[in-house]
């Protein structure tokens, strides 16, 4: 029994200094930083280092413990391929506990970076977002306001009523546009309010048609999103035969909402004009990615848009 444990407490630093130098030296300064040469190199001088200790502790047993008397020499002391087996094994347990650590810490790292990566992404778009809104909002108000000013310089009765619709409007521009998404219904009352002042302020030259099918009350949409193409039909519209023509369809069906809309125009590249539809468009990319679509057509006397959007 002295003798195995004398022989024991002689081989440990070997096992013990062999594992140190896998574990904190070979494997996190050259295995996982891919140093595969170094590491390769090191680990062969560490492999030689440590078997010529071990050749020594069987030497050690057989001098020192044993008195030079082979046959009073412990077993497992005898074969040196034993001891180095046992050593080694040792040696590989704990180095493959390190690199499963490793990993773990990793991993760890990785969902770490990517949820901050996406946090960002996020926090852009909400600030793209927000930037696109601010840029829409003045937009619509100074045309609105535009119109008010001109009855109230007409001194004209139906101002209370203007101011009125556009108070509800900027109700719903101030608190319901911050939310991502709001009721289809929603939208269309607000619609429905542009249009009644549109109305006021062409007198007898409007012709509007809004015809909806199939609404659907608990359908979302994310807000402001069709009345700038409302409000760009009445800015950039022209009068054929002195009325200006406006058809608008909105469409609810299980899977999709379709807005259709299309008023007179002889102005050629109308989609161009302003920064109503080209911040719909970044809006639409930004909101709903690849879950819509957008066409707009230039005809010679007409001009339409029609978008789609997928229901999720």
């Amino acid at each position: 029994m002295n003798y195995i444990l004398s022989f024991s407490l002689f081989l440990m630093p070997i096992t013990m200094a062999t594992t140190y130098i896998s574990i904190y030296k070979l494997i996190p300064q050259y295995l996982v930083k891919k140093k595969y040469l170094l590491f390769g190199l090191y680990s062969l001088y560490t492999l030689i280092v440590s078997g010529y200790l071990i050749i020594v502790s069987i030497f050690y047993g057989l001098i020192y413990l044993s008195h030079f008397k082979y046959e009073q020499m412990a077993p497992i002391s005898r074969n040196l391929f034993f001891v180095m087996i046992a050593v080694y094994l040792v040696v590989l347990v704990v180095s493959a506990f390190k690199l499963l650590k490793l990993n773990i810490r990793q991993l760890e790292q990785k969902k770490k970076l990517e949820t901050k990566i996406l946090t960002t992404q996020l926090k852009l778009k909400e600030q793209q977002l927000n930037y696109l809104k601010m840029q829409i909002h003045p937009h619509f108000l100074f045309n609105t306001l535009n119109t008010i000013y001109g009855f109230s310089l007409k001194k004209a009765d139906e101002t209370p009523e203007m101011i009125l619709k556009l108070s509800n409007l900027l109700d719903y521009l101030l608190y319901q546009s911050d939310k991502p998404f709001v009721l289809l219904t929603n939208e269309i009352q607000h619609i429905k309010d542009y249009i009644a002042l549109e109305n006021m302020r062409f007198n007898n030259t409007l012709n509007v048609n809004f015809n909806l099918h199939n609404i659907s009350t608990s359908y979302k949409i994310a807000p402001m999103l069709l009345l700038p193409f409302v409000e760009n039909s009445f800015k950039h519209g022209s009068l054929v035969n002195g009325v200006l023509q406006i058809s608008i369809d909105l469409i609810c069906t299980p899977d999709q909402i379709i807005f259709r809309i299309e008023n007179t125009n002889t102005t050629k590249n109308t989609e161009l004009k302003g920064i109503g539809l080209q911040n719909i468009k970044k809006r639409l990319d930004l909101l709903y990615e690849n879950n819509y679509d957008l066409n707009i057509l230039q005809q010679e006397k007409m001009f339409k848009v029609c978008l789609k959007l997928k229901h999720s």
